[in-house]
Protein backbone atom coordinates (compact mmCIF):
# COMPACT_ATOMS: atom_id res chain seq x y z
CA UNK A 1 0.00 0.00 0.00
CA UNK A 2 1.05 3.48 -0.82
CA UNK A 3 2.38 5.66 2.28
CA UNK A 4 0.40 8.83 2.37
CA UNK A 5 2.12 11.86 2.15
CA UNK A 6 -0.69 14.02 4.41
CA UNK A 7 1.36 15.70 7.35
CA UNK A 8 0.64 14.17 10.68
CA UNK A 9 -0.49 17.46 12.85
CA UNK A 10 -0.69 15.58 15.59
CA UNK A 11 2.83 14.56 15.55
CA UNK A 12 4.80 18.34 14.56
CA UNK A 13 5.82 19.99 17.59
CA UNK A 14 3.21 22.56 18.47
CA UNK A 15 4.95 26.26 18.37
CA UNK A 16 4.36 29.22 21.38
CA UNK A 17 0.83 30.15 21.76
CA UNK A 18 0.20 34.20 21.46
CA UNK A 19 -0.54 35.04 25.31
CA UNK A 20 -3.69 37.25 25.74
CA UNK A 21 -1.75 38.61 28.76
CA UNK A 22 1.47 39.65 26.40
CA UNK A 23 1.61 43.58 26.69
CA UNK A 24 3.92 45.43 24.69
CA UNK A 25 6.59 47.73 26.02
CA UNK A 26 4.19 51.08 25.08
CA UNK A 27 1.25 49.14 26.81
CA UNK A 28 3.14 48.19 29.42
CA UNK A 29 4.30 51.72 30.01
CA UNK A 30 1.02 53.27 29.39
CA UNK A 31 -0.63 50.72 32.21
CA UNK A 32 2.36 51.93 34.41
CA UNK A 33 0.70 55.50 34.17
CA UNK A 34 -2.26 54.59 35.06
CA UNK A 35 -1.48 52.78 38.25
CA UNK A 36 0.48 55.54 39.07
CA UNK A 37 -2.19 58.16 38.62
CA UNK A 38 -4.45 55.59 40.54
CA UNK A 39 -2.12 55.30 43.56
CA UNK A 40 -2.18 59.30 43.37
CA UNK A 41 -5.65 59.01 43.03
CA UNK A 42 -5.84 56.97 46.21
CA UNK A 43 -3.38 58.39 48.78
CA UNK A 44 -5.37 61.99 47.95
CA UNK A 45 -8.75 60.83 48.42
CA UNK A 46 -7.31 58.54 51.47
CA UNK A 47 -5.81 61.94 52.86
CA UNK A 48 -8.63 64.04 52.43
CA UNK A 49 -11.14 61.18 54.17
CA UNK A 50 -8.60 61.56 56.91
CA UNK A 51 -8.59 65.23 57.17
CA UNK A 52 -12.47 65.23 56.67
CA UNK A 53 -12.84 62.69 59.97
CA UNK A 54 -10.41 64.76 62.09
CA UNK A 55 -12.67 68.37 60.93
CA UNK A 56 -15.84 66.55 61.58
CA UNK A 57 -14.30 65.40 65.41
CA UNK A 58 -13.06 69.06 66.26
CA UNK A 59 -16.58 70.64 65.24
CA UNK A 60 -18.63 68.01 67.16
CA UNK A 61 -16.40 68.42 69.86
CA UNK A 62 -16.62 71.91 69.59
CA UNK A 63 -20.63 71.98 69.38
CA UNK A 64 -20.68 69.65 72.46
CA UNK A 65 -18.56 72.48 74.45
CA UNK A 66 -20.48 75.78 72.69
CA UNK A 67 -23.91 73.60 73.78
CA UNK A 68 -22.67 73.02 77.11
CA UNK A 69 -21.27 76.87 77.51
CA UNK A 70 -25.56 77.57 76.24
CA UNK A 71 -26.82 75.24 78.89
CA UNK A 72 -24.14 76.34 81.76
CA UNK A 73 -25.32 80.32 80.78
CA UNK A 74 -29.00 79.07 80.66
CA UNK A 75 -28.84 77.66 84.21
CA UNK A 76 -26.73 80.89 85.88
CA UNK A 77 -29.54 83.17 83.94
CA UNK A 78 -32.04 81.70 85.95
CA UNK A 79 -29.94 81.27 88.67
CA UNK A 80 -29.11 84.92 88.74
CA UNK A 81 -33.43 85.94 88.65
CA UNK A 82 -33.69 83.98 91.61
CA UNK A 83 -30.56 85.53 93.43
CA UNK A 84 -31.06 88.97 92.65
CA UNK A 85 -34.94 87.93 93.89
CA UNK A 86 -33.53 87.10 96.81
CA UNK A 87 -30.98 89.45 97.50
CA UNK A 88 -33.53 92.58 97.32
CA UNK A 89 -35.85 90.85 99.53
CA UNK A 90 -33.05 90.30 101.97
CA UNK A 91 -32.06 93.86 101.67
CA UNK A 92 -35.45 95.46 101.99
CA UNK A 93 -35.76 92.79 105.15
CA UNK A 94 -32.45 94.20 107.01
CA UNK A 95 -33.09 97.80 106.72
CA UNK A 96 -35.11 98.00 109.21
CA UNK A 97 -33.48 95.12 111.37
CA UNK A 98 -30.37 97.63 111.75
CA UNK A 99 -32.61 100.49 112.18
CA UNK A 100 -33.77 98.69 115.50
CA UNK A 101 -30.20 97.38 116.27
CA UNK A 102 -29.16 101.21 116.11
CA UNK A 103 -32.08 102.10 118.28
CA UNK A 104 -31.58 99.67 121.03
CA UNK A 105 -27.58 99.98 121.15
CA UNK A 106 -28.47 103.66 122.25
CA UNK A 107 -30.60 102.63 125.11
CA UNK A 108 -27.95 99.47 125.67
CA UNK A 109 -24.98 102.49 126.74
CA UNK A 110 -23.59 101.26 130.14
CA UNK A 111 -24.52 97.79 130.02
CA UNK A 112 -21.20 95.79 128.42
CA UNK A 113 -22.47 92.76 128.27
CA UNK A 114 -25.66 93.77 126.51
CA UNK A 115 -23.34 95.70 124.61
CA UNK A 116 -21.25 92.97 123.51
CA UNK A 117 -23.80 90.68 122.47
CA UNK A 118 -25.06 93.77 119.90
CA UNK A 119 -21.58 93.83 118.51
CA UNK A 120 -22.07 90.27 117.99
CA UNK A 121 -25.47 90.41 116.00
CA UNK A 122 -24.43 93.75 114.14
CA UNK A 123 -21.00 91.43 113.06
CA UNK A 124 -23.78 88.96 111.91
CA UNK A 125 -26.11 91.52 109.95
CA UNK A 126 -22.75 93.00 108.25
CA UNK A 127 -21.58 89.79 106.61
CA UNK A 128 -25.43 89.02 106.17
CA UNK A 129 -25.22 92.18 104.02
CA UNK A 130 -21.63 91.56 102.49
CA UNK A 131 -23.47 88.53 101.09
CA UNK A 132 -26.37 90.42 100.16
CA UNK A 133 -23.96 92.42 98.20
CA UNK A 134 -22.29 89.67 96.25
CA UNK A 135 -25.31 87.76 95.38
CA UNK A 136 -26.49 91.45 93.54
CA UNK A 137 -22.93 92.14 92.12
CA UNK A 138 -23.23 88.38 90.55
CA UNK A 139 -26.56 88.86 89.31
CA UNK A 140 -25.99 92.50 88.22
CA UNK A 141 -26.06 92.36 84.00
CA UNK A 142 -24.92 95.42 83.02
CA UNK A 143 -22.47 96.51 79.75
CA UNK A 144 -19.10 98.22 81.04
CA UNK A 145 -18.63 101.82 80.82
CA UNK A 146 -15.38 101.98 78.91
CA UNK A 147 -12.86 104.49 80.56
CA UNK A 148 -9.42 105.06 80.75
CA UNK A 149 -7.37 103.47 83.44
CA UNK A 150 -3.91 103.72 84.80
CA UNK A 151 -3.74 100.40 86.07
CA UNK A 152 -0.72 101.10 88.64
CA UNK A 153 -2.98 103.55 90.50
CA UNK A 154 -5.79 101.46 90.64
CA UNK A 155 -3.86 98.49 92.09
CA UNK A 156 -1.67 101.19 94.50
CA UNK A 157 -5.85 101.99 95.35
CA UNK A 158 -6.93 98.68 96.18
CA UNK A 159 -3.77 97.34 98.29
CA UNK A 160 -3.66 100.39 100.50
CA UNK A 161 -7.57 100.12 101.09
CA UNK A 162 -6.65 96.43 102.68
CA UNK A 163 -2.96 97.68 104.19
CA UNK A 164 -4.51 96.90 107.89
CA UNK A 165 -5.84 93.51 106.65
CA UNK A 166 -2.53 92.97 104.97
CA UNK A 167 -0.65 93.79 108.12
CA UNK A 168 -3.00 91.92 110.36
CA UNK A 169 -2.19 89.12 108.27
CA UNK A 170 1.49 89.24 108.18
CA UNK A 171 1.63 89.38 103.94
CA UNK A 172 3.64 91.17 102.11
CA UNK A 173 2.57 92.94 98.68
CA UNK A 174 4.39 93.58 95.88
CA UNK A 175 3.16 95.20 92.94
CA UNK A 176 4.48 94.97 89.74
CA UNK A 177 2.72 97.00 87.72
CA UNK A 178 4.51 99.31 84.98
CA UNK A 179 4.05 103.23 85.70
CA UNK A 180 1.78 104.99 83.08
CA UNK A 181 -0.16 101.43 81.62
CA UNK A 182 -3.20 103.30 80.66
CA UNK A 183 -5.87 100.39 80.06
CA UNK A 184 -9.55 100.91 78.41
CA UNK A 185 -12.09 99.12 80.87
CA UNK A 186 -14.92 99.66 82.95
CA UNK A 187 -12.86 100.90 86.19
CA UNK A 188 -15.76 100.01 88.68
CA UNK A 189 -15.76 96.28 87.56
CA UNK A 190 -12.07 95.89 87.38
CA UNK A 191 -11.88 97.37 91.16
CA UNK A 192 -13.92 95.05 92.27
CA UNK A 193 -12.50 92.06 90.33
CA UNK A 194 -9.24 92.46 91.75
CA UNK A 195 -10.57 93.04 94.75
CA UNK A 196 -12.36 89.81 94.99
CA UNK A 197 -9.08 88.12 93.72
CA UNK A 198 -6.99 89.95 96.69
CA UNK A 199 -9.62 88.86 99.03
CA UNK A 200 -9.40 85.60 97.86
CA UNK A 201 -5.62 85.52 98.04
CA UNK A 202 -5.85 87.01 101.52
CA UNK A 203 -7.92 83.58 102.66
CA UNK A 204 -5.20 81.17 101.22
CA UNK A 205 -2.41 82.94 103.38
CA UNK A 206 -4.39 82.89 106.84
CA UNK A 207 -0.79 82.86 108.53
CA UNK A 208 1.33 85.11 106.05
CA UNK A 209 2.84 85.08 102.77
CA UNK A 210 3.34 87.13 99.65
CA UNK A 211 0.67 88.95 97.56
CA UNK A 212 2.38 89.54 94.46
CA UNK A 213 0.15 91.62 91.60
CA UNK A 214 1.51 91.98 88.22
CA UNK A 215 0.38 93.63 85.12
CA UNK A 216 1.47 93.26 81.52
CA UNK A 217 0.21 93.17 77.83
CA UNK A 218 -0.20 90.42 75.79
CA UNK A 219 -0.95 89.88 72.08
CA UNK A 220 -4.21 91.50 71.86
CA UNK A 221 -4.74 92.64 75.00
CA UNK A 222 -3.37 93.35 79.05
CA UNK A 223 -3.63 90.89 81.62
CA UNK A 224 -3.39 91.70 85.42
CA UNK A 225 -2.66 88.76 87.75
CA UNK A 226 -2.76 88.07 91.18
CA UNK A 227 -0.75 85.24 92.87
CA UNK A 228 -0.25 84.02 96.59
CA UNK A 229 2.25 81.88 98.23
CA UNK A 230 -0.94 79.62 99.82
CA UNK A 231 -1.41 76.14 99.48
CA UNK A 232 -2.60 76.01 96.06
CA UNK A 233 -5.37 74.78 94.63
CA UNK A 234 -6.05 70.76 94.25
CA UNK A 235 -6.13 69.76 90.87
CA UNK A 236 -9.41 67.70 91.13
CA UNK A 237 -11.09 71.73 92.01
CA UNK A 238 -9.21 73.81 89.51
CA UNK A 239 -11.89 73.47 86.86
CA UNK A 240 -14.99 74.40 89.49
CA UNK A 241 -13.40 77.37 91.34
CA UNK A 242 -15.36 79.65 88.71
CA UNK A 243 -18.50 78.19 89.84
CA UNK A 244 -21.38 80.07 91.23
CA UNK A 245 -21.57 78.74 95.26
CA UNK A 246 -18.85 76.30 94.88
CA UNK A 247 -16.37 76.94 98.10
CA UNK A 248 -14.21 75.14 100.20
CA UNK A 249 -14.04 77.88 102.51
CA UNK A 250 -16.45 76.91 105.43
CA UNK A 251 -17.74 80.25 105.86
CA UNK A 252 -17.33 81.13 101.77
CA UNK A 253 -20.29 81.90 99.76
CA UNK A 254 -18.80 80.99 96.26
CA UNK A 255 -19.52 84.31 94.85
CA UNK A 256 -16.45 86.04 95.14
CA UNK A 257 -14.30 84.51 91.75
CA UNK A 258 -17.89 83.91 90.01
CA UNK A 259 -18.35 87.82 89.99
CA UNK A 260 -14.69 87.62 88.56
CA UNK A 261 -15.76 85.32 85.63
CA UNK A 262 -18.63 87.29 85.45
CA UNK A 263 -16.95 90.56 84.90
CA UNK A 264 -14.46 89.21 82.41
CA UNK A 265 -17.10 88.02 80.09
CA UNK A 266 -18.82 91.41 80.32
CA UNK A 267 -15.41 92.95 78.90
CA UNK A 268 -15.58 89.68 76.27
CA UNK A 269 -12.31 88.38 78.74
CA UNK A 270 -11.41 85.68 80.60
CA UNK A 271 -10.03 84.46 83.60
CA UNK A 272 -8.20 81.55 84.35
CA UNK A 273 -6.37 79.61 87.75
CA UNK A 274 -3.30 77.80 87.58
CA UNK A 275 -0.80 76.48 90.84
CA UNK A 276 2.19 78.12 90.22
CA UNK A 277 5.44 75.84 89.81
CA UNK A 278 6.81 77.66 92.87
CA UNK A 279 4.17 77.02 95.36
CA UNK A 280 0.75 78.77 95.39
CA UNK A 281 -2.01 80.15 93.23
CA UNK A 282 -2.58 83.01 90.91
CA UNK A 283 -5.56 84.08 88.89
CA UNK A 284 -5.10 86.05 85.43
CA UNK A 285 -7.23 88.47 83.84
CA UNK A 286 -6.96 89.01 80.23
CA UNK A 287 -9.41 92.08 78.74
CA UNK A 288 -8.76 91.78 74.57
CA UNK A 289 -8.02 95.66 73.20
CA UNK A 290 -9.99 94.71 70.06
CA UNK A 291 -13.18 94.63 72.25
CA UNK A 292 -12.17 98.32 73.55
CA UNK A 293 -11.35 99.82 70.10
CA UNK A 294 -14.62 98.00 69.28
CA UNK A 295 -16.22 99.51 72.24
CA UNK A 296 -14.52 102.99 71.48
Amino acid sequence: MRPSTARDVSAAPAGPAPSPLTLSSQQRLELDRVLDAWNVATNRLQKTHESLREEVHRLTNELEAKNRELARKNRLADLGHMASHVAHEVRNGLAPVTLYLSLLRRRLQGDVASLRIMDNIEAGIASLGSTVSDLLSFTQDRDPIWRDIELHELVTEVCNSLAPQLAAQGIETCVQVPLGMHVQADRDMVRRALLNLVFNALDAMPAGGELVVTACRGEGGWELEVADTGPGIETSVLNRVFEPFFTTKPEGTGLGLAIVYRIAEAHQGDVRAVNCPEGGAAFILRIPDRVVEAAA
